[in-house]
């Protein structure tokens, strides 16, 4: 017990930060599923196309990763705001496990906020069937592909920043590799695992 709480003593302000990324995430995805799928938003309307609102809110949550990664304290706590992510630097020793579980403890803390702030203002648009409290839901393939698609996908992720970060080329264009992905998947594999 004594190593979790001298690592918080000593690193609290990062926790913070990763509370703070993914929480600024979700408050992001939020804002643009609401924005493009709500069905009394007025681009809802004015855009017919699903792939195209999805690439809308694919480059939004994009562009918002991007922001965070490279932000001041994005890059103060190295911006996992993923468990997985926050799990492989673990498994990697590129972490220790006291603040593996701090980030982990953080994340959720941070995403969960978020997401309560938004039922608590706006509920009648976070509740909504078509934002549905921006959750990854399997889509009408089932829960196999669902499960497939996300372990391919988060392989993909994974890997891109394994790889591009001990390049010393790549390694500064990492977040912006991880910007274009998230593009491509909530445009193409939405439908899938939501």
């Amino acid at each position: 017990m004594r190593p979790l709480i001298s690592a918080f003593l000593k690193n609290w302000q990062t926790y913070l930060i990763e509370a703070w990324a993914l929480g600024m995430f979700m408050v992001s995805a939020s804002l643009f599923v609401i924005l493009f799928e709500h069905p009394s938003s007025p681009l809802r309307h004015l855009i017919e196309e699903v792939i195209i609102r999805r690439f809308l809110i694919g480059l939004a949550m994009g562009l918002t990763a991007v922001l965070l990664i490279y932000s001041g304290w994005g890059k103060r706590s190295g911006a996992h705001m993923n468990p997985a992510v926050t799990l492989v630097f673990l498994t990697l020793n590129r972490i220790s496990r006291e603040d593996a579980f701090w980030y982990i403890l953080f994340q959720i803390t941070g995403g969960y906020l978020a997401i309560a702030a938004f039922r608590w203002t706006l509920l009648n648009y976070i509740s909504d069937p078509s934002v549905n409290y921006v959750v990854t839901a399997p889509g009408q393939q089932g829960y196999w592909v669902a499960l497939a698609m996300e372990f391919f996908l988060s392989l993909i992720i994974i890997l891109t920043v394994l790889l591009s970060s001990n390049s010393a080329k790549a390694a500064p264009y990492t977040g912006y590799f991880v910007g274009v992905l998230l593009v491509l998947f909530i445009t193409f594999e939405a439908p899938f695992s939501g």
